[in-house]
């Protein structure tokens, strides 16, 4: 089992996008909004500057709706979401937990993961924040 602060890597299905993450601890949010449900997206929320894009920048597209606060990135080659900028947290990233390299190997175990209300964002912000 992983520690406190360690870093991870994890990347999209075809390898063409990879990153790096600082994980303050394995903790992820399971959200139930309309976006997250459908895309089995596990949230790693993170600082900016304790995420590290290591390649794929040019894979990267870009999906916004609503407010356009969130943008939605995925791989072009599979069409995977690795990670996105979180309207929650806009100045951070949210990387999709189940494309850890450590989950896909080792699953969710000695991992917190929590419900988080997404369908009602406005009442329920507050308590990721």
């Amino acid at each position: 089992m992983g520690t406190a602060d360690e870093h991870l890597e994890g990347g999209c299905h075809c390898g063409a996008v990879r990153f790096r993450v600082r994980a303050p601890a394995r903790a992820l949010l399971d959200c139930n909004c309309s976006i997250c449900r459908r895309k089995g997206f596990l949230h790693l929320i993170a600082r900016a500057e304790d995420f590290t894009l290591l390649r794929g920048d040019e894979e990267l597209v870009t999906y916004t709706f609503g407010t356009h606060v969130a943008k939605h990135h995925f791989c072009r080659v599979c069409g995977i979401s690795p990670f996105y900028v979180p309207r929650s947290h806009p100045e951070g990233i949210s990387v999709n937990g189940r494309c850890l390299d450590v989950v896909v190997a080792d699953g969710f175990e000695g991992w917190d993961v929590t419900p988080f209300d997404g369908q009602n964002w406005e009442k329920s912000v507050e308590s990721i924040r």
